[in-house]
């Protein structure tokens, strides 16, 4: 068995290797939307640099622009020749960034979020050719007094729409309900019951929904528990372990958990993990037989650094592949279901933040750097689709922020360059330089905070 401290050290190291190639990719594309608009209004480039400090490895184009490896990975970042930094010889003076018109120079600035959303765009568009495939999203259990309840929904409906926005799978019904988070009125879910047409719309009323929650869940926020069969199939068994040692088998069914039916795989796996180094008895069938079979989990250390319960076997639910839904585009198809995702998820975040910054979302749910880096390793982990389809959120999460209008980030010289166009003429330098430090300190006090906040979490 591995060292519990080795296999935390190597999860680390690994959501570290995956935040660093996210944030090589995202940056890239970022920092070359700039070179390629400024190169292409007539802007001389001096340098484009992938990450910062001391160059490693830099060549030059026949332009004279440097192209630059750095030491330092996180970030990056495009020089270009500007009277503000540096003295620039009159032959050279049209290239200059700042003898650029106010339009210009909007262009090479929008041009890096807009790198962004088209990388977005181009990692969806690959994995919707692909095809889809989920789990509808059937109801298979509503709690007791919830607004799930209350609102009418019942066991085996299916969940078809989410305020007018069809969800042919279960993912698809969490996304929607994301955007509803901290949000006050009516959301409409649209159901129908098996083997009917007909779809019924039950409304449910929102206030200020888990705005106080750290990490809400949507669908526990409802009451709501979509269908998984009332058994667990073992797979395969690792030597040695404790299923193993009780003499489960490869193929075993489990029904019943000390002596109730098990309600589905999460339920048992909650229970297990809850309870390491003490016995529980399994009901199993095997070649038609009901068995009972004691096995004591073993006690390991998760990736929180606590303890929970393991019997060591690959599980799974028999009997879930008639609800598997398989969803498959044309390329024109793929393309506007990426142009649509993308555009979604931007009003997504825009949203989510205006309800941070007015309270109707709690401030934990901030994340800095690490839970980046946990949230980069875990899609990682869970193999390349996941992970792209974790690079294009973080693509249009950088592409979002960089447009706010605040002073160093692009949407703050956006913002400079509509002042510029109003009045005639630009802001002068010392109310720059004092917009440049509120900026500042703006964006260091939300990174700190953030990393408090990832640091709590840890």
């Amino acid at each position: 068995m591995v060292n519990p401290l080795l296999e935390q050290l190597l999860a680390v190291l690994w959501s570290l290797g995956s935040f660093i190639v996210a944030i090589i990719v995202l940056v890239t594309v970022h920092e070359f939307g700039h070179f390629w608009v400024a190169r292409k209004v007539g802007v001389k480039v001096l340098r484009f640099s992938v990450g910062f400090g001391k160059p490693l490895l830099s060549w030059r184009d026949r332009t004279g622009c440097e192209y630059a490896i750095a030491g330092i990975p996180i970030g990056g970042y495009v020089k270009m020749l500007d009277e503000r930094e540096e003295a620039v010889p009159e032959s050279e003076l049209p290239f200059s960034f700042n003898r650029q018109t106010v339009w210009r120079r909007s262009l090479i600035v929008v041009a890096g979020p807009v790198a962004n959303f088209l990388l977005a765009m181009a990692i969806f568009w690959v994995l919707f050719s692909g095809g889809q495939e989920g789990v509808a999203p059937v109801i298979g259990r509503v709690e007791p007094g919830s607004m799930a309840e209350q609102a009418g929904l019942q066991v085996g409906q299916e969940i078809v729409s989410v305020d007018g926005l069809a969800t042919p799978v279960t993912s698809a019904v969490f996304d929607a309900l994301l955007g509803r988070l901290g949000d006050t009125g009516e959301l409409a879910l649209g159901v129908r019951y098996p083997d009917d047409d007909r779809t019924y719309e039950l409304l449910i009323d929102l206030r200020r929904w888990l705005s106080d929650a750290e990490a809400p869940d949507p669908l526990a926020g409802l009451g709501l528990h979509f269908y998984l069969p009332p058994f667990v199939l073992l797979g395969e068994l690792l030597p040695g372990s404790p299923a193993e040692f009780a003499g489960l088998r490869k193929g075993d069914i489990i029904e019943r958990l000390n002596g109730k039916p098990v309600a589905d795989i999460n339920a048992w796996l909650a229970e297990v993990r809850g309870h390491p180094e003490q016995a529980l008895l399994m009901g199993v069938r095997r070649e038609g037989a009901m068995l009972d079979i004691t096995v004591i989990p073993a006690r390991v250390t998760d990736k929180k650094g606590g303890s929970i319960g393991q019997i060591g076997a690959e599980v799974g639910s028999p009997g879930l592949e008639r609800y598997i839904r398989r969803l498959d585009y044309s390329p024109v198809q793929a393309l506007w279901r990426s142009i649509e995702e993308t555009g979604r998820q931007a009003r997504l975040m825009v949203v989510s933040l205006k309800r941070l910054l007015i309270g109707d979302l709690s401030p934990k749910n901030l994340s800095g750097p690490l839970g980046i880096a946990k949230v980069a390793g875990d899609s990682a982990g869970r193999g390349m689709v996941e992970f792209f389809h974790m690079l294009a959120i973080l693509s249009i999460s950088l592409g979002v922020m960089n447009l706010l209008p605040i002073p160093v980030l692009d949407g703050g010289h956006l913002l400079l360059n509509l002042i510029e166009a109003i009045k005639g003429s630009p802001l002068s330098e010392n109310a720059q330089v004092i917009g440049n430090q509120i900026g500042l300190a703006m964006i260091a006090s939300l990174m700190l905070f953030a990393v408090y906040n990832d640091v709590l979490k840890l």
